[in-house]
């Protein structure tokens, strides 16, 4: 009896073991490279990569009348894949810019890249909009901009207190549309921006059909809440890519190029103007 006694303590060691459960493998963590986690949809980061995909997608679309912005992530994944970056998978509503009623939902990846270069981008959405509505609109909305004698002047829009003239909507929409390349391209997995306000505006009277401007713009970073002054200049015509040429004061007075397309560039737009930067 003594000698079982004595195994008691061993049985119920062995009895206890066997009801823990296995040690975690440790070269496998849930953040390893390639292992794909879920997200807090409304967490800085997955909200922060839906701005940017949006950002890619308002600028390509090249339409003021069709400018959305976030309404909510539904789902957020991410993960790390090795000598790239981290990628971000995303599911999220969308509000028109202006209406803020309900735009339709999107479907977007975005992945930071180790090296400095814009956030690589792909999104899809479906629009609760009519297409050729839109174009409709964007069309009135040139011919209206087109129609003008004199060149349009403005600054500080919206004003202090929020307030925007009807005549400056046109143009604030532009500017909207035109900034998500300098958003797009500036963001960075920790840091995004905001258009925070059209400091000046100033139309240049063309012979050709595009319509062209030059802005100062103020972008609100986020999380730093610094307040960024950039130089935008803008050609459009409806259904063509937007052309942009950017600097800004963080940037040491670089000029940044972009065409609507990833692969495109407005080398060469107007260089006799461009001391107005």
């Amino acid at each position: 009896m003594q000698g079982f006694g004595a195994s008691l303590p061993v049985l119920l060691l062995l009895l206890l073991s066997a009801q823990l459960p296995p040690p975690a493998v440790a070269d496998q963590p849930p953040w390893a490279p390639g292992v794909e986690r879920s997200l807090d949809p409304s967490s800085r980061l997955a909200v922060g990569a839906a701005r940017v995909a949006l950002h890619k997608y308002n600028f390509q679309a090249a339409s003021p009348s069709g400018l959305r912005a976030l309404g909510q992530v539904r789902k957020a994944t991410m993960k790390s894949i090795p000598g790239m970056g981290q990628k971000y998978y995303l599911q999220f509503t969308t509000e028109d810019y202006r209406s803020r009623e309900n735009a339709g939902s999107c479907l977007a990846t975005v992945l930071y890249l180790k090296k400095k270069s814009p956030p690589a981008v792909n999104i899809k959405c479906i629009n609760t909009k009519d297409q050729k509505q839109i174009q409709e609109e964007d069309n009135s909305l040139y011919r209206k901009l087109k129609r003008q004698t004199k060149p349009i002047i403005g600054s500080n829009i919206p004003d202090s207190f929020g307030n925007m003239e009807p005549a400056f909507e046109p143009v604030w929409a532009l500017a909207v549309a035109g900034s998500s390349y300098m958003m797009w391209e500036k963001s960075t997995e920790k840091v995004g921006y905001f258009m925070s306000q059209v400091k000046s505006v100033k139309q240049w009277m063309r012979k050709d059909d595009s319509l062209e401007f030059d802005y100062t713009i103020l972008l609100h970073e986020m999380p730093t809440q610094e307040m960024i002054l950039c130089h935008m200049r803008l050609i459009w015509l409806p259904g063509r890519p937007l052309k942009v040429k950017y600097t800004c004061e963080s940037d040491s007075h670089r000029l940044e190029d972009g065409s609507g397309m990833e692969s495109g560039s407005a080398a060469g737009i107007i260089r006799e103007r461009e001391e107005n930067f």
